[in-house]
């Protein structure tokens, strides 16, 4: 999940897992706020002081064009006033500048739109949201925190260039807008794993460079590699019933939306999560270009903000490679069973359309049609031992079944 580990910035920050702390020195005309934002929601407190702007304050002149920032999601939710500070944040923050001043006194609405910047820019690795703000009535003057500089910077800058340079290798920007996410998807779950004390684990270092992330870090890097490919994507946030917040990807593909969550499909972090036995070679489909039918089963969106609808199942993985069923007949399902071992197929999946059908089925292929299937592979390549690793998810409606023919 999008979770961090316990850290200080001493002496002027300190961070909360889902809070942030403040140190408030009083004065006459401005309040500096010292705090480390988390690249998730979280509360700002606003320490209103009045102070009356002046034409001396040297706000820099934005060079960024409407062009290159109106496409951004996050980007289209905010009001005029609000994407100025948008450009004037990113502005800065990519020249790396100690500070700069922006058209708000607002700590709480900085936050926000900085946050948004951070979702909609995955190649802006560098910043965390840390930042020391020094905040009057109608403007601000910030001090971001970044967490590496200069040649160090560059260094990373250049290794993230050659890792997205070896991932987009492997797939044209010709083929078909479907094969192109499929392809990023396989190629982060195959190369990533799953660890919560894996460094840098909210940005693409992480994940494209030290394979090692968590949620943030996967989907930061699918939104970077798929934007690369002509592929809208967005870094879409929420959380997951008794677990906590979590981010994912919402794509467009063919005029559609749809959920694409490369976390989940990682049986890394499927293994440590819930300790199911899962060959690591294994991808977890169901969460590759599903509808929000699907996914909401798991997931819970951020409240508040309006993410597209995906309504769509024609994408949906079982649906594409017949596993999905509207209803149920054992015999049909240990015909398509043995079909999967006769082909040699390392694994065979079903999902079922509701979860009625799903308890309805779950029994007898547990007990008799699975136990029939490791018949057919024992006859078929001789084998005097079979083994096998059924995975169960109630909550997506879905029995997979890991075969070894040795």
């Amino acid at each position: 999940m999008r979770k961090k580990k316990k850290k200080r910035i001493f002496p002027l920050v300190f961070m909360l897992l889902v809070c942030i702390g403040f140190l408030i020195w009083g004065a006459k005309e401005a309040a500096t706020i010292y705090f480390q934002k988390l690249p998730e929601s979280v509360n700002v407190i606003k320490n209103a002081v009045s102070h009356t702007i002046e034409e001396s304050i040297p706000f820099s002149e934005i060079v960024i064009e409407e062009a290159e920032v109106s496409s951004g999601f996050y980007y289209q939710l905010l009001s005029d006033g609000q994407q100025l500070i948008y450009k004037e944040i990113l502005q800065a923050v990519r020249g790396q500048a100690e500070s700069f001043y922006i058209h708000t006194g607002d700590t709480k609405e900085f936050s926000m739109i900085y946050e948004y910047l951070l979702y909609d820019r995955p190649e802006i690795f560098w910043c965390t949201g840390g930042t020391q703000i020094t905040s009057y009535t109608d403007y601000s003057e910030v001090h971001p925190v970044y967490t590496c500089q200069s040649e160090e910077l560059q260094q990373r800058q250049t290794q993230i260039d050659a890792a997205a340079a070896a991932c987009l290798a492997g797939i044209s920007m010709d083929a078909p807008e479907y094969d192109r996410i499929r392809y990023v998807f396989e190629y982060l779950v195959n190369t990533v794993d799953y660890n919560l004390d894996s460094p840098d684990n909210q940005n693409i270092y992480s994940s494209l460079v030290n394979r090692v992330s968590v949620c943030a870090g996967y989907s930061r890097a699918a939104q970077y590699l798929l934007q690369k490919l002509g592929i809208e994507c967005i870094y879409a946030i929420g959380t997951i019933p008794q677990q906590g917040p979590h981010a994912w990807n919402i794509v467009r593909c063919n005029g559609q939306y749809y959920h694409m969550d490369v976390t989940f499909g990682d049986p890394v972090f499927l293994q440590e999560e819930n300790g199911a036995n899962i060959p690591l070679d294994s991808i977890n489909y169901g969460y590759l270009c599903c509808a929000d039918s699907e996914l909401y089963r798991s997931h819970t969106p951020e409240a508040g903000i309006p993410y597209p609808e995906c309504l769509s199942m024609d994408l949906d993985y079982y649906v594409l490679n017949g596993m999905y069923y509207e209803g149920y007949d054992s015999y049909v399902m240990l015909l398509n069973m043995n079909q999967s071992i006769y082909e040699m197929r390392p694994s065979f999946s079903c999902k079922f359309s509701y979860n009625d059908l799903y308890l309805q089925a779950h029994d007898d292929i547990i007990n008799n049609v699975i136990p029939q299937a490791a018949q057919t592979l024992a006859v078929h390549y001789g084998l005097d031992t079979v083994w096998y690793t059924y995975v169960e998810d109630p909550m997506m409606s879905v029995i997979t079944v890991y075969w070894r023919y040795q």
